[in-house]
């Protein structure tokens, strides 16, 4: 066992210091996108997923590092992201509409002007929803009509339409 560690005592190091580097990332990130979050006032519960997501993506990222410190082979790594992509690549064909729901919930949570508590006009050709935003979330927005209906609307759909500021704060009133 003393044998193995002393001939791979590089490879160790370096793993290690690569797991460090990466949670260490894992927190600046976490801070960041939590003051982000915290600037724009939106909900903790939104930050946390978003957070979530640069988390797996930098773990997938440290995994692939320490592979190549370890000496995988690219040419074997190539064959299994090529596969694992395919299976993906099918699974999220089959369900596009979710993969982009997850993409436009992050952008939401960076750029979108409006937050929770807001009065808001979407414009629609087929329908127009004129409601108070209740929650926003990795798929979808919960509007609040002014009848009391719920209405989930798709993120995605979100930023393809023209939405309109009515009244900033309506829970507040």
């Amino acid at each position: 066992m003393s044998d193995y560690f002393s001939l791979h005592q590089d490879k160790i190091i370096n793993s290690t210091i690569v797991l460090v580097v990466f949670f260490v990332l894992q927190l600046i990130i976490g801070i960041i996108v939590r003051a982000i979050g915290k600037s724009k006032k939106i909900f903790t519960s939104r930050a946390k997923i978003v957070a979530r997501y640069f988390s797996v993506s930098l773990f997938l990222i440290t995994l692939l590092i320490i592979a190549f410190i370890f000496g995988v082979n690219i040419d074997d790594l190539v064959v299994v992201f090529s596969s694992v992509f395919a299976v993906i690549g099918l699974a999220l064909f089959a369900s596009w509409s979710i993969l982009s729901n997850v993409t436009s919930g992050i952008i939401l949570f960076f750029s979108f002007p409006y937050k929770i508590g807001d009065k808001i006009k979407i414009h629609d050709k087929e329908l127009e929803i004129t409601a108070i935003i209740e929650d926003i979330r990795s798929f979808q927005i919960h509007l609040r009509t002014d009848n009391g209906n719920l209405v989930t609307y798709p993120n995605n759909m979100l930023l393809q339409k023209a939405v309109t500021l009515i009244e900033k704060d309506a829970f507040d009133k």
